[in-house]
């Protein structure tokens, strides 16, 4: 209560330094209260300022956050915009060089190094999810193939006119699949081999006439081949070397390109070992000239890329077509790093394709290097596995143990399985003697063993060669050979071509 002698009206405010004129204006008046009213000033209570303070400062401090996190997410999507943007650009350049396209990007700055990025500012580390690592090929048998190899075939459209045909690598793929044996290797893409790379064995003007269609209408008239016309109506190089304007090209090229993939992964120990299930075939394909089905020479020129790129010091090449590799011999006569061993029906050059006699030994440093088991006498009786055997056992295996290789490739053509017309093949071998034989390859260079698709065109005896061969690779137990066969002796012509190696 306020004391009689004090009036309501009458009693003085202290001021506050915070009050406004209007505030202390409003209290002199009696604050538009009714005359004799006022209303007790208490002061402050020191807990609730703080409280009220300390609610201002958590304010300030989530709305700070916010903006941060606001900020922060800002800079993860521009960046993962970039890595995506980054990727896209990556994976159209690896098309692009699998097409035989260099493409490059220079002076590429990403996103997140330029001076304009929100993560130039920022002075504390970004959390970004980063992409799942590639996932790391399975340490096994290598397999490749690519359908796009089919489109080399006679503008005919008859398969029963020409040996080499689609069906061949699409009946082995096949196979492979059903047998469950393709899901437990590691395929691999195959691409187009670059121009250069077919240079490193044939000559410029070969692989501009075959390589490439469009340049083929530039070239001199004069080293043009004069193409035949075939029987069947389509167009050749030669009677039984069928050639597509469209498609050849790129098959033979694929062919190349896929070899030479299969064999670098297996010669840097990414995969263990592998199988190549591609045509055109190589082996006959010599400098400059294509022959029995073949354009170019994918194994010798996977062993030259070898040489050049990785420095691989010795290179063991085996050849089990029946037919001689004339075109592999031809690029390795005088080079004392690659071992060149041709098992094959020759009958004294009556055979396709004439070459690979025993005195053929090599040239200058490569003299030793070139080694022919030329198998004469017709089929009287046909050459089977007890030949082949004795081959590997006498000549091929102790010949490879003595060089050593680093790696070891494989002409790897099954026409020599039963199955085949004597014009073809004519011999008695099994699938399961091929099977062995790849085993037993695999004892030399640490087990890196590439076999490449070459000839056989009877397609149950090339899917059962090659089923067996790809099981051996996979460390799978090799069906037993017949018992008699380990005892029974070779022919005599065999005992003869043995006998004259050198």
């Amino acid at each position: 209560m306020a004391k009689p002698s004090e009036s309501p009206v009458g009693r003085q405010h202290q001021s506050h330094p915070e009050e406004t004129e209007e505030e202390l204006r409003e209290h002199q008046d009696g604050g538009g209260l009714p005359h004799g009213v006022t209303i007790k000033q208490e002061p402050p209570d020191p807990q609730e300022l703080q409280e009220e303070v300390l609610q201002q400062q958590q304010h300030r401090e989530r709305e700070r956050e916010r903006q941060a996190e606001q900020e922060l997410l800002f800079r993860q999507q521009a960046l993962l915009l970039e890595q995506q943007r980054i990727h896209q650009l990556r994976n159209y350049q690896a098309s692009m060089e699998a097409a035989g396209l260099s493409i490059s990007f220079p002076g590429h700055r990403p996103l997140s190094r330029a001076q304009s990025s929100p993560a130039s500012a920022s002075s504390f580390p970004i959390s970004v999810p980063t992409p799942d690592p590639p996932v790391k090929p399975r340490f096994t048998t290598g397999l490749v193939y690519d359908s796009l190899m089919q489109k080399h075939q006679c503008m005919c459209g008859n398969t029963n006119s020409h040996p080499e045909h689609a069906g061949r690598i699409q009946s082995i793929w096949s196979r492979l699949q059903e047998t469950g044996l393709r899901a437990q290797c590691e395929c691999i893409r195959g691409r187009k081999a670059t121009l250069e790379e077919l240079q490193t064995v044939h000559s410029e003007a070969h692989v501009l006439l075959y390589g490439t269609n469009p340049l083929r209408q530039k070239l001199d008239c004069s080293i043009t081949p004069m193409f035949v016309r075939l029987p069947c109506g389509g167009v050749g190089v030669d009677s039984d070397t069928i050639w597509n304007e469209v498609h050849s090209s790129s098959a033979a090229r694929l062919a190349v390109g896929s070899v030479v993939e299969l064999v670098f992964k297996v010669a840097t120990g990414e995969l263990k070992n592998g199988f190549a299930v591609v045509r055109p075939p190589g082996h006959h394909a010599e400098e400059s000239t294509p022959m029995g089905f073949c354009y170019f020479n994918s194994v010798a020129i996977a062993a030259k890329l070898l040489q050049q790129r990785l420095n691989v010091n010795k290179i063991l090449i085996v050849d089990w077509d029946v037919h001689h590799g004339n075109g592999t011999q031809q690029a390795f006569y005088d080079d004392p790093n690659v071992l060149y061993i041709s098992v094959h029906r020759y009958d004294d050059g009556n055979f396709f394709p004439g070459s690979g006699a025993p005195d053929e030994v090599g040239s200058g440093p490569g003299v030793g290097f070139n080694v022919n088991v030329a198998f004469t006498g017709g089929l009287d009786p046909p050459m089977g596995d007890a030949e082949y055997l004795a081959a590997f056992r006498s000549v091929v295996m102790p010949i490879a143990n003595e060089f050593a290789p680093d790696i070891v490739l494989v002409s790897s053509g099954f026409d020599a399985v039963e199955g085949h017309p004597p014009p073809l093949g004519g011999y008695t071998l099994t699938s399961k003697c091929f099977g062995y034989l790849t085993r037993q390859l695999m004892t030399l260079a640490g087990g890196r063993v590439v076999l490449a698709l070459e000839g056989g065109h009877d397609l149950t005896a090339i899917c059962d060669a090659s089923e067996a061969c790809v099981a051996a690779l996979l460390s799978q137990e090799v069906r037993r050979l017949i018992l008699f066969i380990w005892h029974q002796i070779p022919t005599t012509d065999c005992l003869k071509a043995l006998f004259v190696v050198r």
